[in-house]
């Protein structure tokens, strides 16, 4: 039986992470992954595949000119799955080639096969040719991130009723869709499927949707996206989904009303990938989306040489704390100190708009007591606004009237997640207003919103003396 100081089961972001930065430590470490390429779900059918098609969907139907040209302007006429597929094939290769090339820089041996658990160290691996190999871990990180929820009433047949996986492993253009899910990837391919011009209709059961968004932040992501003709159902419970005799997808809602549609998405959550690893035999238990609980500082399971990161536990399943995570398990599970984390970590949502917060929102501020105020600045406000033609997008920025110190930036519009970086380092360097007032930013740029928002809400502070 081979031996590792570190086996790490998953290659996503926090798996991929964690045995990097253990192979720096000098660590012997196995990275045991069920598809015959690494990367995980981020790679193959999560973040990175998404997010290409996205770019590949604004950048062939012009919707970054349509301010300009208006909104019937495309790039391309007649845009298919081929024209879609083209891109994210060529991205994930190249992803997947960094990351084998990462892994043998560093000397982290990896091995195709599913492992389940036969006891707390011991790991038995299935190859794809059913043979079967023992490994032992000193330490062992679970990084199997997750999988679609696939409810038994749900009619999914891979073909016109999907899950968010199966969708972006074959993408095409349907003229109309219905999703199912108002959570963060429910969101994105509504928006991004939306800028196809195709005739969307979000359903949501319940009144609210990306709670831990700022509510001004969201009512204006409402707005943009009823403006250009996207249905939202808030407060829709489905009762029944079923093909119709034209094979089109008849989804029923509890108050009666049928939509009619070409394709159906089903986003509405997603469960870790745990059911096929013994967790029976290592002492672990999971909840009933399959999700571990972890000690949050330390990533450490409720069997200490056991951790696991990313996904599989939960809130905020984003690639970039995954990756955080599972560098933190790594250094704590080879004693190596680490410094406390920062504060604050920003949240990207890629939807058509973007929108990417960090720190308190309004919300979070008032039910905290913070006397504070706001500032607003809109994107068509700046000359760099102008020139990219941008008629939406705003930025709001919070500070304590006490301290004057930044508690939130929330922005929605183009560039939005590499915006939020310079809030966000202002946030954790517990900055004030005074920064964005008294520094200069680049012109023409996007980032003046700064400036143009902190002005704004110091031209309603109360002034000292």
């Amino acid at each position: 039986m081979d031996v590792y100081d570190l086996v790490v089961i998953g290659s996503g972001p926090a798996g991929r992470r964690a045995a990097v930065q253990a192979a720096k430590l000098g660590k012997s470490v196995l990275v045991v992954e069920g598809r015959k390429r690494v990367g995980g779900v981020s790679v193959h059918t999560g973040t990175i595949p998404s997010k290409t098609l996205r770019e590949t969907v604004l950048n062939l139907t012009g919707w970054r000119e349509r301010g300009f040209y208006g909104r019937s302007y495309r790039v391309k006429k007649d845009i298919g799955g081929s024209d879609l597929d083209h891109r994210i094939d060529k991205t994930l290769e190249h992803e997947v080639d960094v990351l084998e090339h990462q892994f043998q820089r560093n000397g982290v041996r990896t091995l195709e096969g599913f492992a389940r658990f036969t006891d707390p160290h011991t790991l038995l691996v299935t190859a794809p040719d059913e043979s079967e190999l023992r490994v032992r871990g000193e330490r062992i990180l679970i990084a199997v991130g997750t999988a679609p929820f696939r409810p038994d009433n749900i009619p999914f047949d891979d073909d016109i009723v999907l899950d968010s996986d199966v969708l972006i492993e074959a993408p095409r253009v349907p003229r109309s869709l219905v999703v199912i899910g108002a959570g963060v990837i429910g969101i994105e391919y509504a928006t991004i499927f939306s800028a196809l011009d195709v005739a969307v209709t979000l359903i949501e059961p319940r009144e609210t949707f990306l709670d831990f968004i700022d509510r001004e932040i969201i009512e204006e992501f409402i707005h943009q996206l009823r403006d250009r003709g996207m249905t939202i159902r808030l407060g829709a419970k489905v009762t029944n989904v079923a093909k119709d005799e034209s094979g089109a997808v008849v989804t029923t809602l509890e108050d009666g009303r049928a939509i009619r549609s070409e394709m159906m998405l089903f986003a509405a959550g997603r469960v870790g990938a745990t059911h096929t690893l013994g967790l029976e035999h290592c002492g672990l238990a999971v909840d009933n989306r399959g999700r571990l609980k972890v000690d949050p500082k330390t990533f450490q399971t409720e069997v200490p040489h056991i951790y696991a990161a990313g996904d599989v536990i939960g809130f905020p399943s984003l690639a970039s704390t995954s990756m955080e995570q599972g560098r933190i398990a790594a250094c704590h599970a080879f004693d190596l100190p680490m410094p406390p984390a920062p504060a604050y970590f920003p949240y990207g949502i890629y939807a058509v708009p973007e929108i990417s917060t960090v720190g308190m929102s309004e919300q979070d501020v008032k039910a905290k007591k913070i006397p504070y105020e706001c500032g607003i600045a809109r994107f068509r406000e700046t000359s760099r606004g102008h020139i990219m033609g941008l008629d939406s997008g705003l930025m709001k920025m919070i500070f304590s009237l006490k301290t004057r110190r930044l508690l939130g930036v929330h922005i929605i519009g183009e560039g939005a997640t590499e915006l939020i970086h310079i809030g966000q380092a202002v946030l954790n360097l517990k900055g004030t207003i005074d920064y964005f007032i008294e520094n200069t930013f680049n012109y023409p740029t996007l980032a003046e919103a700064y400036k143009i928002a902190a002005l704004d809400a110091w031209n309603r502070m109360p002034r000292e003396g």
